[in-house]
Parts: structure tokens; C-alpha cells; sequence
């Protein structure tokens, strides 16, 4: 997308040392925005810079999954000067404000893969790639991030990778993983996403999860594609994960 294309959007993302985007939660809406073509910029923000940033911009604070009253995505749609914070009502209000081409934000499909890839693919992701994600931060945000997390777990990030503690995760949820890779592939003879020729929001939720895991470690993503089905969508959403900063 051309730099001098004014702005539709302006994307609040997390920042990496990497300099490009790899919250798996923001991805779902940057694949969006790629996906429909939308102009928008990025403004990424360290850690312990989310809340007084978007204080300041007025946003009211909400309560996500982890805990946190500030979150990022969060967009201005500058042409209404409106704000919206956290991926599904920032989803709604893009697929509402530009709906060509269509994106299904759920299915029954959808909502299985995800309840499913949550719980089992979100507890190996966790193990795997939280203690790895805090050497791409900068020093700000890994004070905040080894702080914050540490405090949670009660134990040092590192100790999630002791011995093979790590290999004993993976193991005890491969059975479903290739469970959830066969959802994934349900309607492989219409198509490579989820739902069959055109993406839908799961497929953005499944490829910005997997990218998000490829930034920090490239060794994590192969442990996921290897089972069928994520790597299918993955490829297919690739034209959308272009444009990443």
C-alpha cells in the first residue's frame, strides 16, 4: 500500500525489536485491513506505554482476558475521528464500515476451531513462546513484560523451558491439535481457508496466531505447522501478511 495514501485507520500495535507487528491479537486486525484493502498506519507502542497512550486519547478502559483495562489493537477511524479498542468490536465496526469484500466474523465452524485452538494450541503457544517473546522487546518492555508475567506465574519466565517440560506440553496436546487441524480442513475441496474460497475471521485468528509465533521463534511455528491444516491457511492468508509495520 502506498506510503502517501492518506490513512483511513491509524493501527495501535505492540512493539518489538523486530519493527514489525507481532501480537497475535492485533494481527487478526491487520489482516483484516489487508485483506480489504483499507489505508492505515501503524503507531507501535512498548508496554508500559499502552495505558497512558491511550488514556490520553480518551478511550475508556475495559477488561480483556488478561486482566488489562488498556489493550492494544486499538484504531482511530480518522475520517469519524472514533476510537475502538480490543480486536472483536474493532472487527465489527471494520466489517460494518467496509464491507467489500465480506469478511464472516463467526460460524459454527469458526467458533468450534477457535474454543478449541484457545484452550489447547493457546496453553502450548503460552509455554512456548512466552518466555522467548521477552528477548525481541525493548529494555522498557521487558521490565514490564518479565515483571507483570513473572508475578502471574510465580516462577521465571525461563523455568517454563526447564528440562523437557516444554517437549511434555507439546506431547500432551498433540492428539487434539491434529483434532483441530482436521476441523481446519473441512471444507479443503472448496477452498484453502476455513470456510472453504474466501477467508473469514477464524482464518485471520489462525494465521495471526501463527505469524505472531513466527516473529519470536521460528522453531515454535514448526511445531504447529506441522500438523495438517495450519499451514494450508497460513499460506493462503500469506498475500495478507505483507504489509506488517
Amino acid at each position: 500500500m502506498a506510503s502517501h495514501v492518506k490513512p483511513d485507520i491509524i493501527l495501535y500495535d505492540l512493539a518489538c525489536t523486530k519493527r514489525v507487528s507481532f501480537s497475535p491479537i492485533a494481527w487478526r486486525i491487520r489482516l483484516m485491513l489487508n485483506y480489504k484493502n483499507i489505508p492505515y498506519k501503524t503507531i507501535f507502542l512498548e508496554f508500559p506505554d499502552i495505558e497512558p497512550t491511550l488514556k490520553e486519547l480518551g478511550l475508556v478502559p475495559g477488561e480483556s482476558a488478561s486482566g488489562s483495562k488498556y489493550t492494544v489493537p486499538t484504531i482511530q477511524h480518522v475520517p469519524t475521528n472514533t476510537y475502538i479498542m480490543d480486536s472483536l468490536p474493532i472487527a465489527q465496526f471494520l466489517e460494518s464500515t467496509y464491507p467489500d469484500p465480506p469478511v464472516p466474523l463467526t460460524s459454527e465452524l469458526g467458533r468450534e476451531i477457535e474454543t478449541k485452538a484457545r484452550s489447547v494450541l493457546g496453553k502450548a503457544i503460552y509455554s512456548s513462546v512466552m518466555p522467548r517473546e521477552v528477548h525481541i522487546l525493548s529494555p522498557r518492555s521487558q521490565e514490564y513484560f518479565r515483571r507483570t508475567r513473572e508475578a502471574s506465574l510465580g516462577h521465571r519466565l525461563e523455568d517454563l523451558l526447564d528440562g523437557d517440560k516444554e517437549d511434555q506440553v507439546w506431547d500432551g496436546v498433540s492428539d487434539v491439535l491434529g483434532a483441530v487441524g482436521d476441523l481446519i480442513r473441512t471444507h479443503k475441496a472448496d477452498g484453502p481457508f476455513v470456510l472453504g474460497a474466501r477467508p473469514s475471521y477464524t482464518d485471520f485468528f489462525i494465521a495471526g496466531s501463527l505469524q505472531s509465533t513466527r516473529v519470536v521463534d521460528e522453531g515454535v511455528f514448526q511445531r504447529i505447522i506441522k500438523y495438517p491444516g495450519y499451514g494450508e491457511v497460513y499460506e493462503a492468508c500469506l498475500p495478507y501478511i505483507e504489509k506488517k509495520d
